[in-house]
């Protein structure tokens, strides 16, 4: 009876042990609102899961410290790793790291630039970047009447997502209904609010005038806002759009500030990103490509995006 009970309760564990998945998360920066979302949004969704342990990790928005990172997950023999790419041009050589010790990744927001040829236990998860940029584009035309001129502030040039946002920009501006808006300024400001005010703060005093402000992102538009209203502009003559929906956002719109941005699930996008590694790590077939829709805020809206990031 006594080597029953030990044998039941040794296949028990056993089991235990065969489900338990831990996950090797490498993050290309802590410091960032929008990432700090995704990234509780998967490790509060890991909490509710039953033997899932995640190991996350802080690239600091280096290359080499990602790429060690991932090494370090594969040496610790994790079941899976998921990567939110510092540089998506930099993704084959971490696709080639994990394919060759055969452990599942998936990347998450920040499309790689192999998305095309990633392996069997590689995937994507993400919102579709040509909905973004484009959704606020065109509510920014609709607001000036299709006729105006305007800024553009770009996030990281290595970062996929902020080419594909401005492609956007200068794809709805070529459209019969936009094409009568001019950008007078393209600039990058790195997604970062403070870089985001002191490139405004420059086009202010070289005196740059115009009509709206298209930003890649809602920290670099909460920048230049920043600016407008410390150099006296009146924020009702000034059309200012972004891109996440974040919470400062989502306050700025509030008051007045922020005339558009556009919902970026990130909670989402970090629980998805967490199911299809799990999937992977089980053998599972996933879609290589899995999008969270992108949906158009406004002050007409706001309130139901308020909880949402």
């Amino acid at each position: 009876m006594k080597k029953f009970i030990l044998g039941t309760a040794m296949a028990l564990v056993m089991s235990t042990a065969a489900h338990a998945e831990t996950v090797g998360v490498s993050m290309a920066k802590f410091d960032d609102n929008f990432l700090t979302v995704l990234r509780n949004g998967m490790t509060d969704y890991a909490k509710t899961l039953s033997g899932v342990t995640l190991q996350v990790e802080d690239a600091q928005n280096d290359v080499s410290k990602q790429q060690s990172q991932i090494q370090n997950f594969i040496a610790s023999k994790v079941d899976a790793i998921i990567v939110n790419p510092v540089d998506t041009d930099a993704t084959t050589a971490m696709s080639k790291l994990a394919a060759d010790a055969g452990i599942p990744l998936v990347y998450v927001n920040r499309q790689p630039v192999n998305v095309d040829t990633l392996p069997d236990n590689q995937a994507f998860v993400a919102s579709n970047e040509q909905e973004s940029g484009t959704l606020e584009t065109k509510e920014i035309c609709r607001i000036l009447g299709g006729k105006g001129k305007a800024v553009v502030i770009m996030g990281e040039l290595s970062n996929q997502a902020a080419r594909m946002r401005t492609q956007d920009v200068h794809d709805v501006i070529k459209t019969d209904e936009c094409k009568g808006l001019e950008i007078v300024e393209e600039q990058t400001a790195n997604w970062d609010r403070t870089q985001g005010a002191d490139l405004m703060t420059n086009w202010l005093s070289s005196g740059i005038e115009f009509d709206a402000v298209i930003s890649n992102n809602d920290e670099m538009a909460i920048g230049a806002i920043q600016a407008l209203k410390a150099a006296g502009k009146d924020m009702s003559k000034v059309v200012v759009g972004g891109v996440d929906a974040t919470q400062d956002a989502l306050a700025a719109m509030q008051a007045g500030d922020l005339d558009v941005t556009v919902f970026q699930d990130a909670a989402g996008q970090g629980q998805g990103s967490l199911d299809a590694a799990l999937k992977l790590a089980k053998g599972e077939k996933i879609d290589k490509k899995v999008y969270i829709p992108f949906q158009l805020v406004t002050p007409a809206n706001v309130k139901d995006f308020v909880t949402k990031n």
